[in-house]
């Protein structure tokens, strides 16, 4: 079968950074579903992968962590799917990528596809909406109230990809007041278009900037990105007993500053689950199926924003590069072998 990998991790301007290669085609046992993939996307965690992962001696690393396709085989423990249903999925960071024409994942952590939407459409969903909804929900439990807090949640790096499912999470399933944070107009106006009612800019002063809207301190934070740079401004204005989260890696992280509000910090990591097999596992198939419950009803709308095909290694390339860019808006797909 045909898929994407490389040998050697490092920057992606090297000629060998992700090469097409050809790699026996698996066979699903066990709790696995053996997928026909359509479509991927790229996130952060592929370029993060790419830079630093190594495989096995003699191995290819395959990434990608975001997947729409169809079955073509169902292990003898997998349950709730058929061959030929369409399913769409983030996997898991230790088992081998989806950038292949044929990928094994987990049926637990598997979700119908959305009806309505296209192959492309659907790819761009999967991870990020897992990070959202756990974060939100899990994590920061926004439908519990802070007490004296504004009714109203702060998402820093809203037009991003998880900022930008988040965004459209808040405003279905709850009556939270959001703020986004984006600095170009293109960015402002999309994070606009999926639901914020205000928008902010993180290169200015976050505080003062939240202040002025009039709304009082909100009592939670969801930052995506650059997580060391605001820290400071969250502290500031994030109400009392408020509950920060965060996905990004920054190198170091002062939370000294959380203490004197008691301030909770929540880190979220969409493959946990998967990684040590929790018993909650499944979980993440059954969020699937109601964010594409949420697509078909038409309150929520597919992230993506830019398409390539065919999935190659030199289109991989180019998203990759994107990415590393931290410029993204929405998400990058890429479709058909």
């Amino acid at each position: 079968m045909k898929a994407i990998g490389y040998e050697i991790p490092g920057a992606i301007d090297r000629p060998d950074a992700l090469r097409d290669i050809n790699l026996p085609r698996p066979v699903a046992t066990g709790h696995d579903l053996l997928v026909e993939v359509a479509a991927v996307s790229v996130n952060p965690v592929d370029t993060k992968a790419r830079k630093s992962a190594t495989p096995p001696d003699g191995a290819w690393k395959v990434l990608g962590w975001d997947a729409v396709g169809r079955v073509a085989e169902v292990g003898p423990e997998a349950k709730g799917f058929a061959v030929g249903d369409p399913v769409f999925y983030a996997g898991s960071i230790t088992r081998p990528g989806a950038n292949s024409e044929f990928h094994l994942v987990d049926a637990r952590i598997v979700g119908h596809k959305p009806k309505t939407l296209s192959d492309a459409e659907a790819a761009a969903l999967p991870l990020t909406a897992i990070t959202a909804w756990e974060m939100l929900f899990d994590r920061l439990d926004i439908r519990r109230a802070v007490p004296g807090a504004a009714n109203a949640i702060l998402i820093v790096g809203g037009a991003g990809g998880v900022g930008s499912i988040a965004i459209q999470l808040v405003r279905a399933l709850t009556d939270l007041t959001v703020i986004a944070t984006a600095s170009r107009p293109g960015t402002q106006d999309w994070v606009r278009e999926l639901g914020a009612h205000h928008v902010i800019d993180h290169h200015g002063d976050l505080a003062a900037q939240v202040e002025a809207l009039g709304l009082g301190a909100p009592g939670l934070v969801f930052s995506t990105n650059q997580s060391d740079r605001h820290v400071k401004g969250i502290q500031a204005l994030i109400a009392p007993q408020g509950r920060f989260g965060l996905i990004d890696d920054p190198e170091t992280l002062d939370v000294l500053g959380f203490k004197r509000k008691a301030v909770s910090v929540h880190w979220e990591l969409m493959f946990t689950r998967p990684i040590f097999g929790t018993p909650d596992l499944g979980e993440q198939g059954r969020l699937l199926d109601e964010v594409a419950r949420l697509v078909d009803a038409g309150r929520i709308r597919t992230t993506l924003t830019e398409m390539l095909t065919p999935i190659n290694a030199e289109n991989l390339k180019k998203a990759h590069a994107l990415i590393e860019t931290n410029a993204a808006r929405g998400k990058i797909v890429l479709e058909g072998f």
